[in-house]
């Protein structure tokens, strides 16, 4: 089992965050073998979607990946492993997810992640991992960069 218990980086565009989905994949997958629950944390454009994008091509999928806004969950159901995209932005009160039966999804094998984790607080489990992405400017002559910390909780 990997000792990680947290990880920074910065990544100097979308095409690296995407990435940096793509190479975590593999320790989440080892850490939490039965599925794990990931909130990730960031103002909007900081690219928690697009972190979302790079683990599912990590898994071979292909297609487009969208934030879920409106429907609050995008399933992804690959051969041998399982997605749930959840973005919360829009929920008005946490008992709206137990009323289209998310606790069944949350306890349930694969990978959950979900933004905006703030807005289901008080009826979401204890996440397994934090991804916190934020959006910053090196230099007044640079682009804007991304910086993310990722913490495992402690078993």
């Amino acid at each position: 089992m990997l000792e990680v218990e947290e990880m920074h980086e910065v990544l100097v565009d979308e095409a690296a965050t995407e990435g940096f989905g793509a190479v975590l994949l593999p320790v989440l997958k080892e850490k939490y073998p039965n599925g794990a629950v990931i909130f990730l944390h960031g103002d909007l454009g900081a690219g928690k979607t697009t972190f979302v994008r790079g683990i599912l091509r990590g898994l071979g999928f292909m297609g487009a990946v969208k934030s879920p806004t409106y429907t609050l969950m995008e399933p992804y159901l690959l051969d041998d492993f399982e997605v749930y995209h959840f973005d919360l932005y829009r929920l008005q009160s946490p008992q709206e997810l137990e009323f289209v039966g998310f606790d069944e999804i949350l306890t349930g094998p694969g990978l959950k992640l979900l933004e905006w984790p703030e807005q289901g607080q008080s009826w979401l489990p204890s996440p397994h991992v934090d991804v916190y992405l934020e959006l910053y400017r090196p230099s007044n002559d640079e682009d804007f960069q991304r910086k993310v910390r990722v913490r495992f909780a402690r078993s």
